[in-house]
């Protein structure tokens, strides 16, 4: 067996980094009309739906892939299996890509057959090992096949909604067990006494009010009593994030990235919040705090984690992985503030697209040659 086929992270974050790095790049040439690509999505909506059901679901894949063996004790997806998983993947992107010369329900189809796969492949681990604590994430795989399937007829914007309210769900959910978890680890290896707290009240509700805020905003997104309810979340979800201990962490990338991440969710429901509230904040900013910010910056916090640690090598990040850190959070505070207009919007956007590119050129730099190779 090739080694790319012996774990669901090595072909998965292959793919993300990758597609961030093509789709991105082609979608501003895209936009401006300098390329012409055979979709019938309009720029915007391929953007979006490629960042979200192309990127994000790839990266979903390769963490889920990994973390259900270690949470079930059973023998990761593997060889054949999880080739197919890939294969599904990569037909869904070449499907939305030339999906102007295939028939749309052809095109549906083919690119919600991975996300059901996947969730298929995780209810059948979680079930046989009896894993009834991690049921609950079954819930978000259905829910992103849902917003694909959405934006697949025509319901574009309550598409795109349900998928960012999920995928914020699920990194408030996942987040809040790793963040706090490696923080302390690390913190303990060092002799330190103050530690994250376990998870308590704190933690449940502002889950629950994160939950409630995104569900509402997905079913009424112009309601303003919802940007009430968003920075009520934002401010639990900003408590909750204090008491981990992330001064303490600053002097190590891999969690200093981490803090930063969940502090970009608390930033864009904030922002989602204020939204409602005054014509102020525009709502592309909340979005891309959401998008560029939350999404990139804990997704390429995880990448290299899980690649050093399943890997056999050393925790710790290299130079070339704290710029990467350092150039996804310039591109996402570059996209939030092109967000308000300005004489220069257009120059911010190009640079913010840049600095996207770069961090994803770099992983695949730096970790390509190790998600390819045996373990040492």
């Amino acid at each position: 067996m090739p080694p790319l086929l012996t774990a669901g992270f090595r072909p998965f974050f292959l793919a993300a980094a990758a597609w961030a790095v093509l789709a991105m790049a082609a979608w501003l040439p895209f936009l401006g009309g300098d390329l012409t690509l055979p979709t019938r999505f309009d720029p915007v909506t391929w953007h979006i739906h490629e960042m979200l059901f192309g990127f994000v679901m790839a990266a979903v894949g390769g963490f889920l892939l990994t973390a259900i063996p270690n949470w079930t004790e059973r023998a990761p997806i593997a060889g054949v299996q999880l080739a197919v998983l890939v294969a599904l993947w990569l037909l869904g992107r070449i499907a939305c890509l030339a999906s102007a010369w295939l028939p749309e329900w052809l095109v549906a189809l083919v690119d919600l057959a991975f996300p059901i796969a996947l969730a298929t492949v995780a209810a059948r681990e979680l079930v046989a090992a009896g894993n009834r604590r991690n049921y609950p994430l079954l819930v978000p795989l259905i829910a992103l096949a849902a917003a694909n399937l959405l934006v697949h007829l025509q319901a574009v914007q309550a598409g795109w909604r349900l998928g960012i309210a999920t995928i914020i769900v699920l990194i408030a959910v996942i987040g809040g067990r790793v963040v706090p978890a490696f923080t302390r680890n690390w913190l303990k290896a060092r002799g330190a006494t103050e530690l994250p707290p376990p998870p308590g009240i704190v933690d449940h509700v502002a889950l629950a009010a994160l939950t409630v805020a995104m569900v509402v905003w997905v079913c009424l997104p112009d309601w303003q009593p919802v940007g009430v309810l968003l920075l009520a979340a934002s401010a639990l979800h900003l408590l909750r994030l204090a008491r981990w201990q992330g001064i303490a962490a600053l002097a190590e990338p891999l969690l200093l990235i981490l803090h930063l991440g969940y502090l970009w969710l608390v930033t864009g429901v904030g922002l989602l919040g204020l939204s409602l509230l005054t014509d102020e904040v525009p709502i592309a900013a909340a979005l891309h705090a959401l998008t560029a910010g939350a999404m990139g910056s804990m997704i390429l916090a995880m990448m290299p984690r899980v690649t050093l640690g399943h890997t056999g090598r050393e925790l710790r990040a290299d130079l070339a992985t704290s710029v990467m850190f350092a150039v996804v959070n310039v591109a996402a505070v570059l996209r939030v503030a092109a967000a308000w207009p300005s004489d220069m919007q257009m120059d911010l956007l190009e640079v913010a697209t840049l600095a996207w590119v770069g961090a994803f050129v770099l992983f695949l730099a730096d970790y390509g040659l190790m998600l390819l190779a045996p373990r040492p």
